[in-house]
């Protein structure tokens, strides 16, 4: 497994950079936070240039790369903070169609849509914070005209952007089959809450599912079907690297800008970067910086390669990104001091998006958790009692 960036891998990471460069610059980032920021433009641009259809397959209308050329864009967009819906579209929707819905028409078409840059979509999984199929409590009841969707989902990403949103639910085990299902419904149809979130680039929000119908033909796989959680664990693996490496690329400039500032500020007539103390200071981040980044690429290559490591990978990387923001945030804003955290200064929208993508999916400490456990060194009923 070759860990380097092709040619063609590299052209395209430093040309999504120069793109996300010139259409989100800070000044954008912060319109974003204020509420007035133009997101939908940034959005077109993406579709322009075709990175929705990136890992699509190539008979429903995408490009046909690997999950590699995923993972290098979500770096990039972590370096410059950008908003928008590609992480709940590319990353989240599209492979839980894929993964879901196979050959289906249903799935194949909305795939084709997404690689036009036609559609948008998110998952509404979690509802303990995590892409844990075992702990979805959401209940799916037969109905006349299909099922009836009943329950609550926490921490939906950019389901306002979203045209479709991916409901799993299960069907309870006193009513004939049971188990999970997955259904499709409009996002405009649901009732969701946004939540007050310290980055507003990663919108959540929280879903009522108030008994929202379902018909037939909108459902991706009906409940009790075989090999759901293990197509959804597939899917949020896919999820979880992809944030890892968006936090990855943002801690990475949080070091650069770090570097650079203790170049710069002077101390007992000294720049402070000349000390000894800040020097291992600032090693320690660019390792794990370098760790995280590495472990990204390395989970990004085994899903590529569909490689049976592929769920440990995904763990290891997003509990080095966790692990990577924890030192960042702290060292970055230090060794700043209080100007760091000012309006003006762009560090913190980047010290924000770090500490969201922590929180996101699991953190460090339960993806160590559960890497743990695909170790065979815990079991689930330890980590439940500690």
């Amino acid at each position: 497994m070759d860990l380097e960036l092709s040619e063609a891998e590299s052209e395209l990471r430093d040309n999504v950079r120069a793109v996300l460069a010139n259409v989100c610059p800070p000044a954008v980032v912060r319109a974003v936070y204020e509420g007035k920021g133009d997101v939908p433009s940034i959005w077109a641009k993406m579709v322009e240039l075709y990175w929705p259809a990136l890992a699509i397959a190539e008979e429903h209308g995408g490009l046909g790369q690997t999950f590699v050329e995923v993972a290098l864009v979500a770096e990039e967009l972590g370096r410059v903070v950008a908003p928008g819906p590609f992480l709940a579209t590319v990353t989240q929707f599209a492979p839980a169609l894929r993964e879901l819905g196979g050959d289906q028409p249903l799935a194949t078409g909305l795939l084709s849509q997404v690689a036009a840059g036609e559609l948008t979509g998110t998952v509404a999984l979690a509802e303990r914070g995590t892409w844990e199929p075992a702990e979805v409590q959401a209940t799916a009841e037969e109905h006349p005209e299909g099922w009836a969707l009943h329950g609550t989902k926490n921490a939906v990403l950019d389901i306002g952007e979203a045209d479709e949103v991916l409901v799993v639910a299960r069907r309870p085990a006193t009513t004939g089959t049971h188990g999970l299902g997955a259904f499709l419904v409009a996002g405009s149809t649901l009732t969701a809450t946004s939540r007050t979130v310290i980055d507003p680039t990663l919108p959540l929000a929280d879903v009522v599912l108030d008994g929202v119908v379902v018909p037939t033909d909108r459902v991706l796989a009906a409940p009790g079907s075989p090999g759901i959680a293990a197509a959804l664990d597939r899917a949020g693996q896919e999820a979880t690297v992809a944030l890892a490496a968006t936090t990855a690329g943002a801690c990475r400039v949080i070091f650069e800008q770090t570097l650079e500032y203790a170049k710069v500020r002077e101390q007992y007539g000294r720049p402070i970067g000349s000390f000894q103390a800040l020097k291992h200071r600032l090693a320690d981040m660019y390792l794990a910086v370098e760790r995280a980044t590495s472990l990204c690429y390395f989970a990004a290559l085994t899903i590529a390669e569909d490689d049976p490591r592929r769920g440990q990978a995904a763990a290891m990387a997003k509990a080095a990104a966790g692990e990577c923001q924890a030192l960042l945030v702290q060292d970055g804003l230090q060794l700043h001091g209080g100007i760091g955290l000012t309006w003006e200064n762009d560090l913190h929208f980047l010290l924000k998006r770090a500490l969201s993508g922590n929180a996101l999916y699991g953190n460090a400490v339960h993806h160590r958790s559960r890497l743990a456990q695909m170790l065979g060194l815990i079991s689930e009923s330890t980590e439940e009692d500690a």
